[in-house]
């Protein structure tokens, strides 16, 4: 018997969303040559999930990627993810700035983290920093998707910005954004309007540093092995 209603938009599986982010998430790192020697991994782990949309866009940016020169890719991450540019992959800067408030925000991210077994790197990173919080959601996917949820209006505006700069690292962004429940915001104001931020796009920003990205580490579970990781091939640095 043939379904009486069929999607207009299919979700991907619980399984494409965590490769999806997880993938998502190294792809946004700077491009090193820890992340080149990843990349066969994370093509193979996305050739290896379903034929959802959001993961032929992750892999289309990963095949784009192993054919870039290393110091060319370098490069055009540093000129894209410039904050100057209103484009930051710090999820508290689009609604707090560089200010005591996004301090808050920050430490109860680590507390977040930690309540749900999972120990941000110390001096490394912030816990904010969106590859971070896209392992996080891969790893915890019911509190990982209501994070990203929280900051979804951040997320769209910098699809947004990525789109209008006409870089490939907006393909990251819209699978990203297709993990989500409901639709997507169709211009940016309905995506200010998602978290009611400012119409400059972003606040101001005095001295906001961005450095490289330490993920999150799993804790060890009671019995000594490794937290449990729907994407545990795609490994990790902790």
């Amino acid at each position: 018997m043939r379904p009486r209603w069929t999607s207009r938009k299919r979700r991907p599986s619980a399984n494409d969303r965590a490769v999806v982010r997880r993938a998502a998430g190294l792809c946004l790192d700077y491009p090193d040559q820890d992340l080149f020697d990843r990349l066969p991994l994370i093509r193979a782990a996305l050739a290896e999930s379903g034929a959802h949309p959001t993961v032929a866009a992750v892999a289309g940016f990963a095949d784009h990627l192993a054919t870039e020169e290393p110091l060319r890719a370098e490069k055009h991450y540093v000129a894209t993810f410039d904050t100057r540019n209103r484009r930051s992959l710090h999820l508290t800067w689009w609604s707090d700035g560089d200010t005591r408030r996004r301090g808050f925000s920050l430490a109860a991210l680590k507390a977040r983290y930690r309540a749900h077994g999972m120990i941000p790197p110390e001096a490394a990173e912030l816990p904010d920093y969106l590859p971070v919080v896209l392992e996080y959601a891969a790893l915890e996917p019911e509190d990982g998707t209501a994070l990203l949820l929280e900051h979804r209006a951040a997320l769209e505006l910098l699809r947004f910005a990525l789109i209008e700069a006409g870089t490939p690292y907006a393909a990251l962004l819209e699978a990203v954004s297709g993990t989500l429940p409901g639709p997507s915001p169709r211009t940016r104001e309905e995506a200010r309007a998602l978290g009611r931020l400012p119409l400059n796009t972003g606040p101001e920003l005095v001295g906001l540093n961005t450095t490289g990205l330490l993920p999150l580490i799993p804790v060890p579970n009671p019995a000594g092995g490794p937290v449990d990781s729907p994407i545990s091939d795609l490994g990790g640095n902790g």
